[in-house]
């Protein structure tokens, strides 16, 4: 038997029907997680947004147009969700360079990596949140610049 799809699940979930939006959570919990953690850049605040996202799309599911697909408003909805959270404070992490820098290269090299990545990391910090969300999509989420539109309702 086929898998049910996005829509089947929906229609059961609207109806009360906890396992169908069980169901839509297993499918959509990995993207969703990525979205707030590259977003955010601290896992256990993603593993918060993530749960929030669903509890968010579960108390609003009778709004979500079946006509359109789910997973780009799941991930929106994760996505304004970070937006929100940015907006509240300065986001924290390492930046890619920070965290892949080569354990064996030279002091200076490192700290050169080290203060460059402090330096983006504040430029980042400076931009308006949903600036800041469209690079970080881009850059970590690999997402065409159609994809982001949809994800950020731009």
């Amino acid at each position: 038997m086929d898998a049910p799809t996005d829509r089947d699940l929906i229609l059961r979930a609207r109806r009360g029907d906890a396992e169908a939006f069980g169901e839509l959570v297993t499918r959509y919990q990995g993207s969703v997680f990525n979205v707030c953690y590259r977003m955010t850049h601290e896992r256990r605040e993603a593993e918060d947004l993530a749960q929030e996202t669903f509890l968010r799309a579960h108390s609003r599911l009778d709004t979500f147009d079946i006509q359109r697909e789910f997973g780009p408003w799941i991930r929106r909805v994760a996505a304004n969700l970070c937006l929100n959270r940015l907006e509240a404070q300065r986001p924290t992490g390492e930046l890619d360079e920070e965290r892949d820098a080569d354990e064996s290269q030279s002091p200076e090299a490192a700290l050169e990596v080290r203060e460059r990545s402090e330096q983006i990391r504040g430029a980042l910090a400076s931009l308006p949140a949903q600036y800041r969300a469209v690079i970080e999509l881009r850059h970590y989420q690999e997402l065409s610049y159609n994809e982001i539109s949809a994800e950020l309702n731009l």
